[in-house]
């Protein structure tokens, strides 16, 4: 009876290890840290929320920021909740962006516009928009963050990780 709990504690102690991306060497095991760490999402204020100009791609009307998270390598991506269905969110940007970009998952519905051309050594997410369906399959739609606000639940949600600034030479 003590040695599965031993591993239950054990195994639900260790962090996990993202994947590798091909033609990276294995990441070593996390460290714990001494202190807890900050949390990861840094919601703006509504004074310093991102808009088109600071992100440099178009935002689709209406949506609502809910709030950006540190990508790594310099970079942050910055998600986007709207009550406007999927299929409406991929024409938008497919008419202002002016590409047809990817259908990366059929289910749940995932599409993807890259923005630029992905650097491995100095970018941690390729920069783009990517568009995904929370209502697919009958689901409830992605719950608001912040509590009490309107709306309670979101149908689509667009993710951006915007082009980094172009590198002098």
């Amino acid at each position: 009876m003590f040695l599965p709990l031993a591993l239950v504690f054990a195994l639900a102690g260790q962090t996990p290890v993202p994947f590798p991306r091909p033609g990276q060497p294995p990441a070593p095991p996390a460290q714990k840290p001494a202190t807890p760490p900050r949390p990861a999402a840094a919601t703006a204020q509504p004074s310093g929320e991102p808009n088109e100009t600071t992100l440099g791609v178009p935002l689709y009307p209406g949506s609502q920021f809910i709030a950006s998270y540190d990508a790594g390598m310099g970079q942050r991506y910055y998600l986007f909740g709207t009550l406007t269905d999927f299929t409406q969110i991929v024409a938008y940007y497919k008419t202002v962006l002016k590409q047809k970009g990817e259908m990366v998952f059929e289910e749940p519905p995932v599409h993807m516009f890259d923005l630029a051309k992905f650097r491995e050594e100095s970018m941690a997410f390729p920069p783009s928009v990517t568009v995904k369906d929370y209502t697919w399959a009958g689901l409830a739609g992605y719950l608001n963050p912040k509590r009490g606000a309107a709306p309670e639940r979101f149908k689509t949600i667009v993710q951006i990780v915007p082009a980094p600034p172009p590198v002098p030479r």
